[in-house]
């Protein structure tokens, strides 16, 4: 039977090609959706159409016990021992201006969300000795980012979380890594650099594709990164 693997998030740009990517390694994709169940539904029917396996799901990861029940479905058929954790929103305000509500909506999805899917997989997955929990961050918590306290807040709470869980999980065979992204080039991204403000703050003066940090995520996935865990890995083109 195929490893499975759960992408949150999974029917957005990066996490569409992530889950495109992971399929072409052979696991079965479950892919996620916070409620647009057809977009997810797209994504996993282009994979079985490419000879991949996969399905759709959709719940609210900031509604513990309706994750908590999509887990314990999902684990009837099995444990899922590759978790990416890529579910994000942005909700931007400069501080001075931020409301309690953006605040909370950000950290809810990102940071609430990462723990009620990632600590009822947790067990099951140590249980087979194998495992590998990829999340996906942003540049914004390495080197902050103007009208994204919020976000960067949750994501490099994300990276703290990451190294303290890869020290609990390694003597389990399970690896927890995260994958810190600077611009990419999807519909998130696009009204907020223009091409002057990417070759302004891009190195490489180019965005990145999802489908590069999708082939970061599928080799972190994969059996040939076994020896590396607790690490903050960015893909930004030399931003920093």
């Amino acid at each position: 039977m195929n490893k499975r693997a759960l992408v949150s998030g999974g029917s957005g740009g990066i996490g569409r090609a992530i889950c495109r990517r992971l399929a072409e390694d052979g696991l079965h994709v479950l892919v996620h959706a916070n409620r647009n169940l057809a977009a997810a539904e797209a994504v996993a029917e282009g994979i079985r159409h490419a000879g991949g396996s996969a399905e759709a799901l959709a719940f609210d990861l900031t509604d513990a016990a309706a994750t908590a029940a999509a887990v314990e479905t999902l684990l009837a058929a099995g444990p899922v021992q590759v978790l990416v954790n890529n579910a994000g929103v942005h909700d931007d305000a400069v501080f001075p201006g931020m409301s309690a509500a953006q605040w909370h909506k950000v950290l809810d999805v990102s940071l609430n969300g990462f723990f009620n899917l990632t600590q009822p997989l947790t067990l099951p997955m140590v249980r087979t000795r194998w495992g590998r929990i990829i999340n996906i961050t942003s540049v914004a918590a390495l080197a902050g980012n103007r009208g994204q306290v919020n976000y960067a807040a949750a994501k490099g709470a994300l990276h703290s979380a990451t190294k303290s869980l890869a020290l609990e999980l390694a003597s389990r065979g399970i690896t927890v890594n995260a994958v810190a992204p600077g611009i990419i080039d999807t519909a998130m991204s696009e009204g907020a650099f223009d091409a002057d403000a990417v070759k302004r703050l891009v190195p490489l003066g180019r965005a990145g594709q999802p489908e590069e940090v999708a082939d970061l995520v599928a080799f972190l996935a994969s059996p040939r990164a076994a020896y590396i865990t607790g690490q903050i890995i960015s893909i930004n083109g030399g931003m920093i």
